[in-house]
């Protein structure tokens, strides 16, 4: 007994060893919370903030470098890969940029202690998501996402703050509670909570019944919801509206990202076990929806935060084009076009971040300020051209790539529903065109006289330089970027015995 209980700790702190990111955001929560009690100074608080998600990327990095082949860690319960390590490094890059976004608001945000260990712990179930193979750290995954999330909704502190919170909450609690229902189908139909094993696998093949596609849509609604796509999108606007303009464009991000990862795991898994229901022609009509309900929607706003709610429920459409396509290449080309998706949405993030504080909140209130804010204007065109997909910017090149696996997927399925999801797509593109260049028109076309002093915006400048040359690089040189995704393998299925940690 002392000897299995010897094993099973080395196997504990074998796989902790390989869960160094993980272990540095852990420790960091709780670093914040501490410095935040000892030292009243909100630059040190966000610099230790800052330090933390630095380290945990370079260390993604390094793994992502020097790791051979995937790792099972915890008994199988989360799986060390490439694909989980880039997902990761873009989770750290967009909690970098979302410091960086918060440094501007440091002094007039209360309780910034509690504000950063909230943003990091996102971060670690964002992290522990993607690498999930086991349904219970799924859920739990979920759950450290979803419950911080909660929380970061209100911290505006206002009667608005509180009222979308207390929304996040209840719809986000009916969404786990659905997905936690088809969790137990599951396991009731195979005997296991490993749902890339062989085991899961063969179990489920003899169980094809129409409670089965009654259990996958229910896991499916859970990593919907954390898309925000359609039909599980309704909590997002109110949301966004609701919270701090850092915390938008971290839940634009962080959460999608997360839930196209380990929906991409389950949903291979799902069309290897079942050939009665087509799956890909499910995702496809999701990912019809939620562009044309995202974009058509966007077009009736009049608020710039409700306005790119509806954009990140149309963008959930663009990532899911890339599952739909089954390909080692679509995956590849959606996790080229998730890269290309946060430095865009940051861009303009930042942007909107520095107009909201000058009191332009609604799309008409950007009348005729072109002249007096140049370069933010510039900028923000730049990230809505991006977000349309147009050239020369990298959203234009996503874009290409995505469709391009979805068309190699109709011709070689031959599938109808594939070619209207392509149609679609190409109009929801253009449909996009109208809205996400309705500021930069009333910024540049219309005329007003305004009197307002710009303040100091060598930070926004700099910030919004640096994303626009990296939007302008995945444009003109996206063979740089696709030289590391085309590297990334991808392997749906675990078949044991596979380099088990321990």
């Amino acid at each position: 007994m002392e000897n299995g209980l010897s094993l099973t700790l080395d196997h504990i702190f074998s796989s902790l060893f390989e869960l160094s990111p993980e272990v540095i955001l852990s420790i960091g929560i709780l670093l914040v919370i501490v410095v935040g009690l000892v030292k009243k100074d909100h630059a040190i608080t966000t610099l230790l903030t800052l330090l933390i998600f630095s380290f945990s990327f370079l260390f993604v990095l390094s793994d992502l470098d020097t790791l051979q082949q995937p790792l099972l860690l915890f008994q199988g319960m989360l799986r060390k890969d490439t694909f989980s390590l880039y997902l990761s490094a873009l989770v750290d890059a967009a909690g970098i940029l979302t410091v960086l976004m918060s440094w501007r608001n440091q002094r007039e945000q209360s309780h910034l202690q509690e504000y950063y260990a909230l943003i990091i712990t996102v971060a670690l179930g964002a992290h522990l998501l993607v690498m999930s193979t086991n349904f219970v750290m799924v859920f739990l995954s979920l759950e450290l996402i979803s419950i911080s999330s909660y929380v970061l909704t209100g911290f505006s502190f206002d009667k608005k703050g509180a009222e979308g919170s207390l929304k996040y909450f209840l719809f986000g609690s009916v969404a786990s509670a659905v997905m936690l229902y088809g969790i137990s189908l599951f396991y009731g139909f195979t005997g296991t909570l490993e749902f890339l094993s062989e085991e899961f696998l063969k179990n489920l093949a003899g169980n094809i019944t129409p409670l089965f596609f009654i259990a996958g849509l229910m896991v499916v609604s859970g990593f919907l919801y954390k898309l925000a796509a359609a039909p599980l999108h309704p909590w997002a606007p109110d949301v966004y509206e609701a919270s701090p303009m850092p915390v938008v464009a971290f839940f634009s991000t962080v959460p999608k990202l997360a839930g196209i990862g380990v929906l991409t795991r389950f949903a291979m898994t799902l069309k290897m076990a079942d050939q009665s229901y087509d799956w890909q022609s499910i995702l496809s009509v999701i990912a019809i929806l939620s562009l044309t309900i995202g974009n058509f929607s966007a077009l009736l706003q009049k608020n710039t935060k409700r306005l790119m709610a509806y954009s990140s429920i149309a963008q959930a459409g663009f990532l899911l084009i890339g599952v739909v396509a089954f390909l080692p290449q679509g995956i590849h080309f959606m996790l080229f076009y998730a890269t290309v998706y946060v430095a865009m949405n940051f861009v303009v993030f930042i942007y909107l971040q520095y107009f909201e504080k000058n009191g332009f909140v609604t799309i008409a209130e950007f009348e005729g300020i072109g002249k007096t804010f140049l370069w933010p204007c510039v900028f923000l065109l730049i990230g809505f051209v991006s977000l349309t997909g147009l050239p020369p910017t990298g959203g234009f090149t996503a874009k290409l790539f995505i469709f391009s696996s979805l068309w190699d997927a109709y011709q070689l399925s031959g599938k109808n529903i594939l070619l209207w999801l392509l149609i679609f797509g190409l109009l929801n593109t253009v449909v996009s065109l109208f809205y996400y260049l309705r500021i930069p028109y009333y910024a540049f076309i219309k005329n007003r006289s305004i009197n307002i002093t710009t303040n100091i915006l060598a930070f926004e400048n700099l910030f919004g330089l640096v994303l626009v040359l990296l939007i302008l690089l995945f444009f003109f040189s996206p063979g740089l970027l696709m030289g590391w995704i085309n590297k990334i393998t991808f392997v749906s299925v675990i078949r044991f015995p596979l380099s088990v940690i321990g």
